[in-house]
């Protein structure tokens, strides 16, 4: 490598711990006002107004789709089109974030009058937490760094990624608060991979029609055809339909491997008892997991009584985007 191409990776080095120490600087700052920021937001009845100016005005525009995307609805309001006749967003029962670096006054103080008068509160994600702005939030959450990853320490760098961290923060612990969960998720996100996945239950993808099962005394005989038929997975029930093992191509192997007399055998002396089992309701995705861990091919699905209802196989999964 070259002296220039180390230069080049030394200067890249040097941006990535300047950012990470400054994301990691600001965990030992969480106090209590970080606790009354995420009651605030996620306690409001109205919507969560999210406005910056330049870069901070980026941050300001993720921080509203993190926020909206997770359950708290939120809109982006650019503080000068806000003095223009977009100050009509905003209502009584809102909350305010304000991020800025600076905390100067100057092109926000005419939104920041509006909020007074409406009595909304303000959660003021700032770079310099004792200007201006502050004065004027109900909570400050301290985002400063010690420099900026510019080598000029102008360019607002480890400022944005800081208070971006802190408003992933912001809307992560507000989501557990409200108990937001991964079928809420999916019905805010319908489209696409990620809505699919995260749409597609147990329930949906398994065999539940003609799938074969046996009784406890089937011979492994009786098991060779199913097998084969079900792609290596058979389950075993008991008289009533509840699941009590599962025979698989694997214990078929391994009864072949030390009884010469195994295809009379019954199926109750090879089975695999207490397998790993889905329920109909759970996510696809939950169930590919699990075989992934286990190295397995299909789980038997069962009610809460341990009924057996049918059989997802890892394939199926896979083919139906749930994985």
């Amino acid at each position: 490598m070259s002296g220039a191409d180390a230069a080049v990776l030394e200067a890249g080095r040097r941006v990535l711990a300047l950012e990470a120490s400054a994301v990691a600087a600001l965990v030992e700052r969480l106090d209590d006002s970080f606790v009354h920021a995420c009651r605030l937001v996620g306690g409001a009845s109205g919507r969560i107004v999210v406005s910056g100016i330049g870069k901070s005005g980026h941050v300001a525009r993720k921080i509203a789709a993190t926020l909206t995307s997770t359950g708290t609805p939120a809109a982006f309001l650019h503080p000068v089109e806000a003095m223009h006749g977009d100050l009509g967003i905003i209502g009584r029962e809102d909350v305010a974030i304000l991020v800025s670096k600076s905390g100067d006054l100057s092109e926000t103080a005419g939104m920041i009058d509006y909020l007074a008068r409406l009595g909304v509160p303000i959660v003021a994600l700032l770079g310099t937490p004792r200007g201006q702005l502050a004065e004027h939030a109900a909570v400050v959450l301290d985002c400063s760094v010690a420099e900026e990853a510019c080598p000029l320490d102008l360019t607002p760098t480890a400022s944005t990624t800081a208070a971006l961290a802190m408003g992933d923060a912001l809307a992560v612990v507000v989501l557990h608060l409200k108990g937001f969960r991964a079928n809420d998720f999916a019905s805010l996100h319908p489209g696409g991979a990620l809505g699919r996945k995260l749409s597609l239950r147990v329930a949906d993808l398994m065999v539940s029609e003609a799938y074969p099962w046996l009784a406890e005394s089937a011979s492994m005989k009786d098991a060779i055809v199913p097998l084969a038929g079900m792609r290596g997975t058979v389950p075993i029930v008991d008289g009533e339909c509840r699941l009590v093992g599962v025979v698989t191509a694997g214990d078929l192997t391994r009864l072949m491997e030390r009884d010469a007399d195994f295809l009379s055998r019954p199926v109750r002396d090879a089975m695999t008892r207490d397998p790993k089992t889905a329920t109909p309701q759970e996510l696809g995705s939950a169930a590919a997991r699990r075989m992934e861990e286990h190295g397995i091919m299909a789980l038997p699905v069962v009610e809460a009584d341990r009924r057996l209802v049918g059989v997802v196989h890892l394939h199926d999964l896979m083919r139906s985007g749930a994985v």
